[in-house]
């Protein structure tokens, strides 16, 4: 990680970071600590791994609690948000970032798997959403702290605009996503609140080790990437620390594709 904790860039602000227990969330959350933010740890199972990065953020002199919340119940989002009120006073920005796969071909797939996905990746991230815009807006633009009233990023994906097949559910959940980011972005703006998403490509988490593990998996998966590596989780890190300071501070609305160049569609770069 390459953010320097002194530089400060989030510092005296309140960071979210939903299923932040391993891969991109852990990666933001470590992040965002190092960038100066007090940092939430929100993990839904995970309780020793969340632990464990609690732990680290602390060592490196940081300050971070974690909170068990499976965040497409509404019961235990609004606990979570109120555990974070009730130790750090407010929130200033939100990474919804909790999403699950329940990879199936189409027509075998189950109400069940279609509903938990949705409701993990979309309903989660629209309770979260809720919850810290009210919370924005109550408290208003600290100009000590931020230009911005507060900062939602959503962690979306390259397959909120290209289909997958085998995932429908994920990338109807995605696309989802993209509509909820860019309406809370006009609704909110006139409160000084920003709303962006972030699109990973193909980044190395567990979630998708078998894609990534073995030379041969990496080869092809490579295929896919014109710029010829797989992502780190600490490359969608970076650009969340970005987004969520006053660096950013002009730009809502809007997802910000950190994929190597997977939406350049590579299948075709000899023509198709």
């Amino acid at each position: 990680m390459t953010i320097d904790y002194e530089k400060g860039i989030l510092k005296n602000q309140t960071a979210l970071v939903t299923g932040a227990s391993s891969g991109i969330g852990e990666g933001i959350a470590k992040a965002m600590a190092a960038a100066g933010a007090n940092v939430v740890v929100n993990y839904s199972s995970k309780e020793d791994a969340a632990n464990l990065i609690v732990q680290d953020i602390k060592k490196a002199g940081g300050s971070a609690i974690a909170v068990k919340a499976d965040v497409s119940s509404e019961d235990q989002a609004l606990a979570m948000f109120r555990t974070m009120f009730d130790t750090y006073g407010t929130v200033d920005i939100l990474i919804n970032n909790s999403g699950i796969q329940k990879d199936s071909p189409f027509k075998d797939m189950t109400l069940q798997q279609w509903q938990r996905v949705l409701d993990v990746n979309l309903t989660g991230a629209f309770l979260c959403a809720r919850e810290a815009a009210k919370e924005f807006i109550r408290r208003g633009i600290v100009p000590e702290h931020s230009r911005a009233a507060g900062k939602i990023i959503f962690i979306s994906s390259v397959h909120e605009v290209i289909p997958w097949s085998g995932h429908a559910n994920y990338a109807a959940s995605k696309g989802g996503i993209m509509l909820l980011m860019k309406s809370l972005a006009q609704e909110l703006g006139p409160h000084g609140i920003r709303v962006n998403s972030i699109g990973p490509g193909a980044i190395k988490t567990d979630i998708n080790r078998q894609a990534w593990e073995t030379p041969e998996a990496e080869a092809s998966l490579l295929k896919l990437i014109p710029y010829n590596r797989v992502g780190e989780t600490e490359d969608i890190a970076r650009v969340a620390v970005w987004l969520a300071s006053d660096e950013a501070d002009y730009i809502t609305g809007t997802t910000i594709y950190a994929d190597g160049g997977m939406l350049l569609y590579p299948g075709f770069a000899a023509g198709g």
